[in-house]
C-alpha cells in the first residue's frame, strides 16, 4: 500500500515529541498551534491509530508514537550527520586525499606539505606513495590518484599539468672533500672527480651532461640511479659528489656532508597534476597550494 505521508506531517509530530506541546511545536516551526493541531489530526487519520492522549493541555505519546518516534530519530540522525558531512566537505574538514610523488620529494618536501595540509583538517585521511613520474600520470589519468607530482618534462593526454617554479640544482659532496670550503663549484672544478648522478634517462641527467659538455668537462660517472635521494645517500657513504635538486639535498646537509651552489645555470622542473575534464577537487586544490608554499619557503 502506497503510504500517504509526507514530510510536513513527520516534522509536525516530531515537534510535538520534541517539545511536549502543541504550542511548543508551533513555536518550532513557526507555525499556529491549530495548524500544527490539524497536521497531527491528518497524520492520525491517515496511520489508522491515536498519536497522543489529551489530557488538557498537554500531549501524551502512546505506545505507538514512542515507537514510531525511535525509528524517526534514527533516521533524523543520519540526516544530521550528512549536514555535518556535507559542511566538513564544504571547508575541507573531511574526505580522503590520494597523492603520488616522484621520489625525489617523497623523502621531504611532500612529507611536509601534508603535516601541514592535515594540521588544520583532522578529519581528513591522506593516502601517499612514491612512484615513477610516467606512472603516477597514468594512474592520475585514470583517478587512482587525485593529485600527482611529476619530474618535467611530461605529456599525457588525460592530465592537467600544473608546472612549479624551477629549483636550482647542487652539489653534494663530502665536508672534507677540497672543493667543500668553495662558496659556488663549477663543472669545471668536477672535471675528474668521482660522480653519482641520476640515470641517462633522466631529463636532470641530460641537462648536467650538457652542461659538462659545454664547459669541456668530464667527470667519472661511478655510480647511476633514477633517485636523487640515493644518490645523496651514496655521497653520504662516501661514493663520490653528486648533483641533485636543493629540495632533496638540503636534507642531508650536516656536519659530514655540504651543499654548494652550482655556478651553472641548471634546474629541476616538476609540476603538479590532476585528471583532465573534471574540477579539481577542493582537497586537491588545498594540497596543491600547500605544496607550492612549501616549496616557496625552502626554494628561497
Amino acid at each position: 500500500m502506497k503510504s500517504n505521508l509526507n514530510l510536513r506531517h513527520l516534522e509536525a509530530f516530531r515537534a510535538v515529541m520534541v517539545a511536549g506541546t502543541v504550542v511548543g511545536a508551533g513555536r518550532l516551526l513557526s507555525l499556529t498551534q491549530p495548524g500544527v493541531s490539524r497536521t497531527i489530526g491528518l497524520l492520525e487519520l491517515r496511520l489508522g491509530y491515536a498519536l497522543f492522549e489529551r489530557r488538557g493541555r498537554r500531549l501524551v505519546p502512546t505506545p505507538e508514537a514512542e515507537a514510531l518516534h525511535r525509528e524517526m530519530e534514527q533516521v533524523y540522525s543520519g540526516i544530521e550527520r550528512i549536514a555535518q558531512v556535507a559542511q566538513d566537505i564544504r571547508f575541507q574538514r573531511a574526505g580522503a586525499l590520494r597523492v603520488a610523488t616522484l621520489p625525489a620529494l617523497a623523502q621531504w618536501l611532500v612529507p611536509q606539505a601534508i603535516a601541514r595540509f592535515l594540521a588544520t583538517r583532522p578529519q581528513v585521511r591522506v593516502f601517499v606513495q612514491s612512484l615513477p613520474s610516467r606512472q603516477i600520470a597514468e594512474l592520475v589519468s585514470t583517478r587512482q590518484f587525485d593529485v600527482g607530482v611529476v619530474e618535467l618534462p611530461l605529456s599525457h593526454p588525460a592530465i592537467e599539468l600544473e608546472p612549479l617554479a624551477p629549483v636550482p640544482l647542487m652539489a653534494v659532496l663530502p665536508a672534507s672533500h677540497r672543493l667543500a670550503s668553495k662558496k659556488q663549484i663549477s663543472l669545471r672544478d668536477l672535471a675528474g672527480e668521482r660522480m653519482v648522478l641520476l640515470s641517462q634517462h633522466s631529463y636532470t641527467r641530460y641537462q648536467i651532461d650538457d652542461a659538462f659538455l659545454a664547459v669541456g668537462a668530464a667527470p667519472e660517472v661511478v655510480v647511476e640511479t633514477p633517485s636523487s635521494s640515493i644518490a645523496c645517500a651514496m655521497v653520504v657513504a662516501g661514493a663520490g659528489i653528486t648533483l641533485v635538486s636543493k629540495l632533496t639535498a638540503e636534507p642531508f646537509a650536516g656536519p659530514d656532508i655540504v651543499v654548494k651552489p652550482v655556478k651553472e645555470s641548471l634546474a629541476s622542473r616538476c609540476a603538479i597534476i590532476h585528471p583532465k575534464s573534471r574540477a579539481v577537487a577542493p582537497l586537491s586544490r588545498a594540497f596543491a597550494d600547500e605544496l607550492r608554499s612549501t616549496m616557496a619557503e625552502h626554494r628561497s
